[in-house]
């Protein structure tokens, strides 16, 4: 049996817990996933790698996923663009049953290896991408078939699983293996599964960004102005390292048109 559906022994009495004891259980667990990504770090570090050559190369870094797992994939890559500046597709979120299924269950779909393939197809899939797949039990057919169909054509694929030797980790160039064990609700890897997951997902985009100049020191300096927020963040910024006001800052930002690579360029 997978792990990930095995029962745990510390929460067999779930069911007559008090709440206090109930949110202990499940906060120990919670550091056990933490514990896990710091087991397969090594494999992180090689997927950052070929991620960002990936997308040095003019490439994407794509997610493919099902369930929580796809979920995950589509929030991470939807957030690339607000926070390190990069253009729309540069890290994308594919997931079985869609946007519908970002807000309803689509476990049919899941199952289709089909609709994997369709849905790397619609995206226009090509050699230069890496392509992340994204299942903590390891076999969902979606995922499957989607890395297959990406390796097929040459693209770099990584595997994001719970469970050592399942057929994602076996399929993949490399494999990045959580080990979390049994869940607190058994099978429901929205939980720990889950949390070890958007854990090695924020390292895999992150990383990659900073590799690509996306961050100064430990600041964001690819953003674009679209809202008062992330205009006040730049002015923030350019005033932290320039060390001047704030309306020195905003000044030196019109300047140069509201990008801080560009001033940063010029000295």
């Amino acid at each position: 049996m997978l792990k990930t559906e095995m029962r745990n022994p510390k929460t067999t009495h779930l069911d007559r817990m008090t709440t206090a004891e109930m949110l202990r259980v499940i906060q120990e667990e919670n550091h056990n996933a933490v514990m896990a990504v710091d087991g397969c770090l090594e494999a992180v570090a090689r997927a950052v790698d070929i991620a960002t050559d990936a997308l040095r190369k003019g490439g994407r870094l794509i997610y493919v996923g099902a369930g929580t797992s796809g979920r995950l994939g589509v929030l991470d890559a939807s957030e690339a663009c607000p926070t390190f500046g990069v253009p729309e597709g540069t890290i994308t979120g594919v997931m079985a049953g869609g946007v519908e299924a970002l807000y309803r269950a689509g476990e049919p779909e899941e199952d289709s290896a089909e609709f994997g393939i369709r849905d790397l197809k619609a995206i226009n899939l090509a050699s230069a991408d890496c392509v992340v797949g994204v299942s903590a039990a390891g076999g969902a057919e979606y995922v499957l078939a989607a890395v297959a169909y990406a390796k097929s054509l040459g693209c770099a694929t990584v595997g994001l699983t719970c469970n050592e030797g399942s057929p994602l980790a076996k399929r993949t160039d490399i494999a990045i293996v959580t080990d979390t064990g049994a869940e607190i609700v058994t099978g429901s890897t929205r939980m720990k599964a889950g949390t070890a997951h958007k854990l090695v997902l924020n390292m895999l985009s992150t990383c990659s960004m900073v590799h690509l100049g996306n961050v100064y020191e430990n600041m964001m300096v690819n953003l674009k102005p679209t809202n008062e927020k992330l205009r006040e963040r730049m002015v923030g910024i350019v005033s932290e390292i320039k060390k001047v006001g704030r309306d020195e800052a905003r000044k030196l930002l019109e300047d140069n048109g509201w990008s801080i690579r560009k001033l940063l360029a010029k000295n």
